[in-house]
């Protein structure tokens, strides 16, 4: 009996096939978990979240959206939610993952505005000069939005007034523009504080 050619074919690649998708089912697996987690976090389902994250060895807190690259604490600080900020890094969330972009969670905060949730991010250990993919940091873009107290958390939490973006500027050469001469007088009050600080810090090695 003569087995058609199209039969033989499919009955050669039949092994491949399954093979095929024996090595693509965990991945697509992990890309189901990773977008619902996502939508999950999107939608506020906080017990389906929860669930998520209690899984043994999970590093789902830190997934990223294939498309922004953006994780799930960058969607709940575009939404100005401190409270899910808090939960997300009690729960392992990395506050300096950037996305496709370059933008952390940081960089952010300081585009909305959104002083409380900068002060948040700074005290669990956001990077205050971490720039995005145009080199403007959190205190650049802070002194374009003439948000002065959020330079004010910023330069507190130690960040470089002479970092320059990509253009070569940088905040205090910003400030500088700004006619009322506040941004740059917080800048420049800042600046001395810091290096007051370091004088007055005691020297406790051997006297030459």
């Amino acid at each position: 009996m003569t087995v058609p050619r199209f039969r033989l074919t499919m009955l050669a690649l039949t092994p491949l096939i399954a093979a095929g998708l024996v090595w693509s089912a965990p991945a697509a697996a992990q890309f189901s978990q990773s977008y619902k987690f996502l939508e999950a976090v999107k939608k506020r389902e906080g017990t389906e979240v929860t669930d998520m994250l209690a899984e043994p060895g999970t590093t789902i807190v830190n997934t990223r959206d294939v498309t922004t690259g953006e994780t799930a604490l960058h969607l709940v600080t575009a939404r100005r939610d401190l409270t899910w900020m808090q939960f997300l890094v009690a729960k392992g969330a990395n506050v300096n993952l950037k996305d496709v972009k370059g933008v952390t969670p940081l960089v952010l905060a300081c585009n909305l505005g959104f002083t409380e949730g900068a002060e948040f991010l700074v005290g669990k250990g956001a990077r205050v000069d971490e720039s995005n993919s145009s080199g403007e940091t959190p205190l650049i873009t802070s002194v374009h939005n003439r948000n002065v107290a959020l330079v004010r958390v910023l330069l507190k939490a130690g960040a470089n007034p002479d970092r320059a973006d990509n253009s070569g500027r940088t905040a205090r050469d910003y400030a500088a523009l700004d006619k009322g001469g506040t941004l740059l007088a917080e800048i420049e009050s800042a600046m001395k504080a810091r290096a007051a600080a370091q004088t007055l810090k005691p020297n406790y090695g051997p006297k030459l």
